[in-house]
């Protein structure tokens, strides 16, 4: 039976056009043009991945995660957002979201991310494998405070600015950051930084 990625965006290309890249990578499909309409459709059953964007009329991202955790908790959630979008982001993956994609993303991230979410359907929340590097411990002081501000969801911009460094500054020390805790993207940070709080 294949697997399922429920996308919901009110965008009606965005659903197409990542209907054909996903029925292309042998997912089936059902798109949504709500929240409501996904939670209208009722229980989405096995094998199911939910794919939603963050910025949505009525019931944005965020406020479906909460409610499909609540009627579904094993069911997995990706959120797609805009730049601007992160800390809400990062909200949702408080809230339970499996991942999350920067807009534009490519197809690799798509992919891995799904592949996250699928591993983990079905499993109870508890069981999602723990992120073993505390950044605390491998990061200098200053990294530590640009990987704070990166995970609040500021750019390298905000970052520089709040630091009183050039932007140049502010990437290279993402760069080593990353480069030291194996990080690929920004939701990667993320997670470490919920393993930081509770170590």
């Amino acid at each position: 039976m294949s697997k399922t990625v429920l996308i919901v965006d009110d965008d009606a290309d965005v659903r197409d056009s990542l209907s054909v890249l996903l029925m292309r990578s042998e997912y089936a499909v059902k798109t949504f043009a709500s929240a409501k309409a996904l939670l209208d459709a009722g229980d989405p059953g096995a094998d199911c991945c939910v794919l939603a964007d963050v910025r949505m009329p009525e019931m944005d991202g965020l406020a479906l995660q909460r409610e499909l955790t609540a009627r579904w908790p094993r069911l997995p959630v990706v959120i797609m957002t805009g730049h601007g979008d992160v800390p809400m982001a990062v909200k949702a993956m408080r809230a339970g979201a499996i991942d999350f994609l920067e807009k534009p993303f490519e197809k690799p991230a798509l992919m891995e991310a799904l592949k996250r979410a699928f591993a983990l359907a079905g499993a109870p929340p508890a069981e999602a494998p723990a992120q073993k590097i505390s950044p605390r411990q491998v990061l200098t002081e200053r990294e530590y405070e640009v990987f704070q501000l990166l995970v609040a969801g500021d750019p390298n911009k905000i970052v520089a600015y709040k630091l009183n460094i050039s932007v140049r500054t502010a990437e290279a020390h993402r760069a080593n950051l990353m480069a030291k805790l194996n990080a690929r993207n920004l939701a990667d940070l993320v997670r470490m930084s919920f393993a930081d709080e509770n170590s």
